[in-house]
């Protein structure tokens, strides 16, 4: 299942260099950005409004991006980069692939419990650059389905294909973050739905033998 990928603009070249002030100030404009768009939508949001929230010039911004849209784009990159590397750095020392999926999916948790617009962001992206919303999911596949391919080789995850899979993992993290992270604003029993969730991936739906159904099926 292929997707295509970005644009040059979305996949993003290389920023010129920037020293620790400027990159501040970038990041700065970044994190005002992904707060105006997630409350006022991309159409009705201004680059006025994202250097106010920023506390910068409006004249600042051009220094770092070209656009508004360039922004967004730029926005939309940097939330799948650091939930990549928040997921990459909580399983990195762990051998088993069940214990990873646990390991994942709590880093998924937190990185939402610390910034719970990211949903909103994504959602706006599906309208404003279909092409770069495709690739966020995409680009997270890929990884995913090698770390299960990897994973397949050793045992540990059932012989299926591991594209499939990793779709249907990532869309479960994805329901159970909107539902009980985003939706409950921090009220759900996290650790309860870990283990149920932990128990579907460990066992699937098939029933527990003696209490009904096929338990060979």
């Amino acid at each position: 299942m292929s997707r295509p990928g970005p644009t040059d603009a979305a996949a993003g070249r290389a920023p010129r260099a920037l020293g620790a002030k400027g990159e501040a100030t970038r990041q700065r404009l970044l994190a005002a950005a992904e707060e105006i768009f997630s409350v006022r939508g991309y159409h009705t949001a201004s680059i006025s409004d994202i250097t106010r929230e920023a506390g910068v010039a409006q004249g600042t911004f051009y220094l770092y991006f070209d656009s508004k849209l360039a922004v967004f784009q730029a926005v939309v990159r940097g939330i799948s980069h650091q939930l990549r590397r928040a997921t990459t750095e909580a399983i990195q020392a762990v051998s088993d692939r069940r214990e990873a999926e646990r390991r994942g999916i709590e880093a998924f948790f937190q990185f939402l419990q610390e910034r719970p617009n990211i949903y909103r962001v994504l959602r706006e992206a599906e309208f404003v650059d279909p092409e770069l919303f495709q690739w966020y999911y995409s680009h997270m596949a890929e990884g995913y389905q090698r770390r299960l391919a990897e994973a397949q080789a050793l045992g540990q995850v059932r012989q299926a294909d591991p594209e499939v899979l990793a779709w249907c993992l990532m869309g479960i993290s994805h329901m159970l973050g909107l539902r009980y992270v985003v939706w409950d604003g921090g009220g759900a029993d996290l650790a309860h739905v870990m283990q149920t969730a932990m128990d579907f991936l460990n066992a699937g739906i098939n029933p527990e033998p003696g209490r009904g159904g096929d338990p060979t099926r």
